[in-house]
């Protein structure tokens, strides 16, 4: 056995472990899972059948990757899968489900960081570079756009989807669907836009028209569905942020839902 592997940890054989990859004391690797080149599996980590892990993943102790569905209809004879992007870090006791949905994927991207004890339920979607802090909780079906950040012990309630570039403040309750490029708090408040982070990232054509979108969807009275319906973005940014609104599943953030207040410069 190779000395990456250590002596206590479980590999099933039908399990596809590719050469290099280290596997720490007391680890279990499950038949049907696929764990590419680079990746370190830290001492009593778990991952489960149909778990694809992306290259130079690390799972750390006591995370179960690829476990069953919290659906009490969903039935285990299912064939699903979880694949988790190359270069994420899943931190301690973390847990990500499988789809409920037949040869479905829960989806987590490239380079993400989910910190310790938070939850990726079955069947959702996270875009590359998204960061969980610890303790968030994602319901099912719950898609997460690219670079979002989710503060510590925030909820998110199942088929809600949130944006790109968004901040999410610590133990916020997310309900409703999320527009690209915001800050929410609380219980489901759009707080105005994620600057800070659009600063690192967007050109300045690009954060001066989606403040100008902004303000013409949540700024002015009126519902802000109907109102990014009259109006044009100028970029790429502004058009997504805009194109969110009609899109939406479970119904966007409407004004009374918004801190009134002017955006920073």
């Amino acid at each position: 056995m190779s000395q990456l592997v250590h002596p206590t940890a479980i590999i099933d054989p039908q399990a596809k472990v590719a050469a290099g990859v280290e596997v720490g004391p007391y680890a279990i690797v499950e038949r049907g899972a696929t764990i590419a080149a680079g990746c370190r599996l830290a001492a009593h980590s778990i991952i489960r059948e149909s778990t694809v892990l992306g290259e130079n993943v690390v799972v750390d102790s006591f995370a179960v990757i690829g476990g069953l569905p919290q659906d009490l209809s969903f039935s285990p004879s299912v064939h699903s899968c979880i694949h988790v992007g190359e270069g994420t870090v899943i931190r301690e006791g973390v847990t990500a489900h499988r789809s409920t949905q037949v040869d479905g994927i829960t989806r987590i991207g490239k380079n993400c960081l989910l910190m310790g004890n938070s939850h990726v339920a079955h069947d959702c979607q996270l875009g590359d570079g998204v960061i969980l802090a610890n303790n968030v909780m994602l319901a099912g079906h719950v898609h997460i756009g690219s670079r979002s950040f989710l503060g510590g012990g925030c909820g998110v309630h199942q088929f809600v989807h949130i944006g790109q570039f968004v901040m999410v403040a610590g133990n916020a309750s997310v309900t409703y669907d999320v527009p690209p490029y915001v800050m929410v708090a609380e219980r489901s408040t759009v707080t105005g836009l994620n600057l800070v982070g659009l600063k690192r990232h967007l050109s300045r054509a690009a954060i001066s028209d989606l403040r100008a979108c902004y303000k013409q969807v949540y700024m002015r009275p009126g519902d802000p569905v109907k109102l990014a319906k009259v109006i044009s973005g100028q970029t790429c940014e502004g058009k997504d942020f805009l194109a969110c609104f009609a899109s939406s599943q479970r119904g966007r953030f409407s004004r009374s839902r918004v801190q009134s207040r002017s955006l920073p410069k």
